[in-house]
């Protein structure tokens, strides 16, 4: 009924000699493109926000295609990707972003695609948007202006800052 077969009995065995070659050589290779593949096909992960802390006092512009977090004070304009404006934050300059949130205070020229003022937000100047959201007790003095392409529109009849372009 149970007979003992070669297959269970140490040693080398004429028929393992033969599939053991392509399959080490067959499969590692294509596994690997495989692998390189879904890597460069997945999403990189996105980098965190500069933080400007609220000890921290900027005289100058800046400019980044990232995202920036102002705490402290600066004295100059400001262009990001998400520039978000804290509650113990003051800048003194223009604001170019595609979404600005202003939890404090801004003196300056605002332009953003997506712009919005908090409760604790104080402006004082222009803002041109796309679109833009006010909350009760958000403090405003300026105009406000819709444009559909507010971030570059806004060079008209100004000097433009060099690299800013």
């Amino acid at each position: 009924m149970f007979s003992k077969s070669k297959i269970n009995e140490p040693g080398p065995n004429a028929d393992d000699s033969k599939p053991a070659a392509p399959a080490a050589a067959a499969p590692a290779p294509t596994a690997a493109p495989k692998q390189s593949e879904f890597k460069a096909s997945a999403p990189k992960a996105k980098p965190p926000a500069s933080i400007l802390s609220a000890d921290l006092h900027v005289t100058g512009n800046m400019k980044t295609t990232g995202d920036v977090q102002v705490e402290g004070t600066v004295e100059g304009d400001i262009r990001a990707h998400l520039l978000t404006i804290g509650e113990s934050a003051t800048i003194k300059g223009e604001v170019i972003a595609d979404d600005v949130v202003i939890n404090g205070r801004i003196v300056g020229r605002v332009r953003g695609l997506k712009v919005r003022l908090t409760s604790s937000a104080r402006v004082e100047g222009d803002i041109i948007h796309k679109t833009i959201a006010i909350e009760s007790g958000a403090h405003f003095e300026g105009s406000v202006q819709r444009q559909d392409d507010p971030l570059n529109s806004g060079n008209k009849g100004k000097t433009p800052v060099p690299g800013t372009e």
